[in-house]
């Protein structure tokens, strides 16, 4: 395969699952009606780059042919990366026998669904309704308008079934975000352009927010959000609450409070680690260390605020991490007066970005010594959610 392109940063782009489905699909609709093996297929993704793919796993029949499309990531850090994404396209006398509840009418004449290592969906809120295969909007246009080229290439006016499978879904599945958005079984067909484009950023805040839009849709207005794994471990091992009424939001603070309020939240409580939400009482709202790490910067401020001297200040600015500033703060004995400030102005910070519409709260901890600093509502906010739920 060619080299697709890459980004700005010179990272090499890759191709969607929804790619790889199209490609299949198209091939196995070429090979049915024409008769002929194919061993390479051309797809035009909606980004307009022009993908020439491999073909394996060839399986003839009279009536239907599967083949598979190997999954490319570029430098993308995807766990779908090399997997086989297959499509297996059928001849069908009359569209009755195609239908059925789950699955998904492409055209008057194509039926399009999931078969093994495909996830289904069991919650409302995404694109598909309960039942149906996670195949996304954008990869459901693509496998409808490549497979009737074929149709009209050859001329054809019967009905066909597409179904698509992923030997490996089911285990590569539990490695995504899926059993969180009630997708089970197997991994989503996705893709918006068809190509992936490493880092991307939009990708992560749109699974935030759509993470948070099931739990408001299965009527949830306040919930937990929490950056990554350490919180949903606190939640689940030190507080002993339902880590089901949780959002990860990654690095993305910021993002997360808008899409509460946008999606109509009534209020949410942020639990993270000091060494991330540290960054929140300097009013930094995306954590990620390329956007700023004042971790240092904010604990030896509150520490001379509190009476630590030139020295101690300097102590900590030299530290690399939270655990060995807080090492210090513990020998001069201002880890309290410190946390108690420091988490005022997180509650200013925080406050000032929900408005009046959201109510929010935040808790702070470590690893060693369990709850560092809480909001003044924290509390409250830890009684509404399970309440709610």
């Amino acid at each position: 395969m060619k080299e697709i392109g890459r980004t700005r940063s010179g990272l090499q782009m890759g191709y969607t699952t929804g790619s790889c489905a199209a490609a299949a699909a198209k091939a196995a609709a070429e090979m049915l009606l024409s008769g002929e093996e194919i061993r390479q297929v051309r797809l035009l993704t909606p980004k307009g780059i022009e993908l020439y793919l491999e073909l394996e796993e060839i399986m003839r029949k009279k009536s239907e042919v599967s083949c598979a499309v190997r999954k490319y990531s570029g430098d993308d850090p995807d766990v779908t990366n090399g997997i086989l994404v297959y499509a297996t396209v059928q001849k069908v006398e009359k569209k009755s026998k195609i239908n059925s509840e789950n699955s998904v009418d492409l055209s008057e004449k194509i039926n399009l669904d999931g078969g093994i290592g495909i996830g289904r969906v069991t919650k409302p809120g995404l694109e598909q309704k309960i039942g149906q295969a996670a195949i996304n909007k954008v990869p459901r246009r693509m496998i409808c308008e490549t497979v009737e080229e074929v149709c009209g290439k050859y001329e054809y006016t019967g009905n066909l079934q597409v179904r698509l499978s992923v030997p490996e879904g089911a285990e590569v599945a539990k490695k995504t975000f899926n059993p969180r958005l009630g997708i089970e079984g197997g991994i989503s067909i996705l893709g918006t352009t068809g190509i992936v484009e490493p880092m991307s950023e939009k990708a992560l805040m749109d699974t935030i927010y759509l993470e948070m839009k099931i739990l408001k849709e299965n009527g949830t207005d306040w919930c937990y959000v929490v950056p990554g794994n350490y919180g949903m471990d606190f939640l689940r091992k030190k507080l002993h609450v339902d880590t089901a009424l949780s959002v990860k939001c990654s690095n993305y603070v910021g993002e997360t409070i808008e899409d509460a309020k946008l999606l109509g939240m009534k209020g949410i409580l942020l639990i993270g680690h000091i060494g991330k939400f540290i960054k929140l009482a300097a009013g930094v709202m995306n954590t990620h260390s390329r956007q700023a790490d004042c971790r240092m910067e904010v604990l030896g401020v509150h520490a001379a605020m509190n009476g630590a001297d030139a020295a101690v200040v300097r102590k900590i600015m030299d530290c690399i991490n939270t655990t060995e500033a807080m090492e210090i703060l513990r020998r001069e004995k201002l880890i309290e007066p410190v946390m108690e400030s420091v988490m005022k102005r997180i509650e200013f910070f925080l406050k000032n970005r929900a408005g009046e519409e959201l109510e929010i709260g935040v808790i702070l901890f470590s690893t060693e010594d369990g709850i560092l600093g809480k909001s003044e509502n924290a509390d409250e906010l830890l009684k509404k959610i399970q309440e709610n739920r």
